[in-house]
């Protein structure tokens, strides 16, 4: 289990007010079955931010990396019907890698989160014609290719790939800033 998410879990009850079973019974009881709708239902009606919410949501889904048998398998799985995808994913992780510091790769059912100190990007296959970068860049003005997404989510700005070759200087100054900002 990373550690942040280990971090989350030894915190919830003090932080949320129950424990990751006790979340577990309560959106049993509830019949949720989807991560936004169970995400939505936590911040509005027991006020959980966004990250409690958000790993409550994967916990009870089953759909985070540590409830998967097999990491790789779940990167697999995002590129089916979407193979000339991968491409991106492995240029972007060659990239982060030349940045020369540590980070985590932690792949989720939909996409991959990389990690620092706290998450600074996500890699999302998002359709079949469109690569996704999910970025937290809070209190940065977007621009350039960098668009603004939800305010209060994990990431606060996204970047659209349709065609490798957008893969360029700029793209990788943005998540080089995100990368930094996470140490």
């Amino acid at each position: 289990m990373d550690k942040t998410a280990a971090a989350m879990i030894e915190n919830m009850k003090s932080k949320t007010g129950h424990s990751l079973e006790e979340w577990k019974a309560i959106i049993t009881k509830q019949k949720l079955a989807k991560h936004g709708e169970i995400v939505k239902f936590l911040k509005e009606t027991h006020q959980i931010t966004h990250g409690y919410a958000s790993e409550i949501a994967l916990k009870v889904l089953g759909s985070d990396a540590d409830s998967a048998a097999d990491t790789a398998q779940l990167i697999e799985n995002q590129y089916k019907g979407k193979e000339h995808l991968k491409p991106f994913y492995d240029q972007l992780i060659a990239a982060v890698e030349g940045f020369g510091g540590e980070f985590e790769i932690a792949p989720k059912k939909a996409y991959v989160s990389l990690k620092r100190k706290k998450q600074f990007i996500i890699l999302n296959p998002a359709t079949k014609s469109r690569f996704e970068i999910g970025f937290n860049l809070k209190g940065i003005a977007p621009e350039g290719k960098l668009e603004a997404e939800k305010p209060d989510g994990i990431c606060s700005h996204k970047i659209n790939l349709a065609d490798i070759k957008e893969i360029d200087a700029e793209v990788i100054s943005w998540i080089k800033m995100a990368f930094d900002k996470a140490a």
